[in-house]
């Protein structure tokens, strides 16, 4: 039985039981009363081992100044489970695509192969000038490609020679290489994001846009990758608010909302106004600043984005109703979902009880430990509350 995959998302910023705000030039807060809690190498372990035991495959762990740099602290966070992969979020062109490449094969054989990579080249010349970086957004992405180059011929055990427009290796070559080789994950809507991610990516990540708008980025990049001879996954990243009742999830949502101190709001709008990401420009536009008409499809909610950069929306509602949109993005094509929610320890045990059980109902999803099992394996199935 074919199964969706689930990745869950640690906090490595801070965590909140209010909307966290970063990146893209959204002010690092959390935007709600709620006491901060730190990214503390034990809390993160607390949120992976939930995540592991839920059934999540993967945890993202983001890239930027406003957060914890995401190799080490996975590393560090890695001890404390024993399945859950590592999505790493990271920038080409700070550091040499030889040395990323020998990092990701240390990072399989010391982890026993739990390494994903989310390439991200960076929307913001603010932000990547304060790495040192001085290219502008579109050569930003040529380097990635030529870096992604670089690496996966590193990877297949290679000697790599290159003179590019903006990287230059010679005689490049890993004594061991990964064991798997890591997938490596890319978004990005723009055209430059899109012929990378044809030429280069194994799974296509897309922010949670209404499902209309979701078709449309699955058909342009499918018909990007077949004029490379390339097939492409594509995976979704959306925030969750999942409860017993719809009544239950809505009001939560609105509890963060009511949350939002509108300086806060304005500040961040001002801030993610400027970025020169085209995906940040399509999150704003779900909602325009305003915090009326913020169900944007059924159960689609975009009120994140008023305060956070990057993913804006959230799936809000009942366990049937959030296990109903799944299904709706499943049938476009969307096979990865890579879901996040305040606070990340409590809300993953909400959707992990409370979905989860529903998709497996319906034939969509086994949990990791059973993937394997034949058809007459014992299987150990969370029941679905009534």
């Amino acid at each position: 039985m074919s199964s969706l995959t689930f990745h869950w998302f640690l906090p490595t910023s801070g965590d909140s039981r209010d909307v966290v705000g970063g990146g893209h030039g959204a002010p690092d807060t959390a935007a709600g009363p709620g006491r901060r809690r730190p990214p503390t190498v034990a809390y993160l372990g607390q949120i992976a081992r939930a995540a592991e035991n839920l059934g999540f495959v993967g945890a993202l762990t983001p890239t930027g100044a406003w957060c914890e740099d995401a190799w080490l602290t996975t590393a560090m966070v890695s001890r404390a489970t024993e399945r859950l992969k590592f999505l790493v979020a990271f920038r080409p062109g700070f550091v040499s695509p030889t040395l990323a490449a020998q990092m990701a094969s240390t990072f399989q054989r010391q982890t026993g192969g739990r390494l994903l990579l989310n390439v991200v080249t960076g929307g913001e010349s603010r932000e990547q000038r304060a790495y040192g970086d001085f290219l502008d957004k579109d050569a930003r992405y040529r380097r990635t490609a030529e870096f992604l180059h670089v690496v996966r011929e590193l990877w297949q055990g290679g000697t790599v020679n290159l003179r590019g427009e903006h990287l230059r290796v010679e005689d490049a070559r890993l004594t061991r290489v990964p064991d798997p080789v890591p997938d490596v994950y890319f978004g990005g809507s723009s055209p430059a994001a899109v012929e990378v991610a044809a030429r280069h990516a194994d799974v296509y990540l897309t922010w949670g846009e209404p499902p209309a708008q979701v078709a449309g980025k699955i058909a342009r990049l499918r018909e990007a990758a077949a004029r490379e001879g390339r097939t492409l996954r594509f995976g979704i990243r959306l925030h969750v608010i999942t409860r017993d009742t719809a009544a239950d999830a809505w009001a939560e949502a609105h509890r963060l909302l009511d949350g939002f101190d509108p300086d806060t709001v304005r500040e961040a709008q001002a801030n993610l106004a400027r970025s020169e990401s085209e995906g940040q420009r399509r999150m704003l536009a779900l909602h325009g600043g305003s915090r009326d008409a913020l169900e944007i499809h059924p159960n689609l909610w975009a009120g994140i984005g008023l305060v956070r950069g990057g993913a804006g929306t959230a799936l809000v509602g009942g366990h049937d109703e959030v296990a109903e949109r799944i299904a709706e993005y499943h049938a476009l094509g969307i096979d990865e979902f890579v879901l996040s929610g305040y606070p990340h320890l409590e809300e993953a045990y909400w959707f992990g009880e409370g979905v989860l059980p529903r998709l497996a109902a319906r034939g969509l999803w086994r949990h990791p430990e059973h993937a394997g099992a034949g058809a007459g394996a014992e299987e150990t199935v969370l029941p679905v509350a009534v």
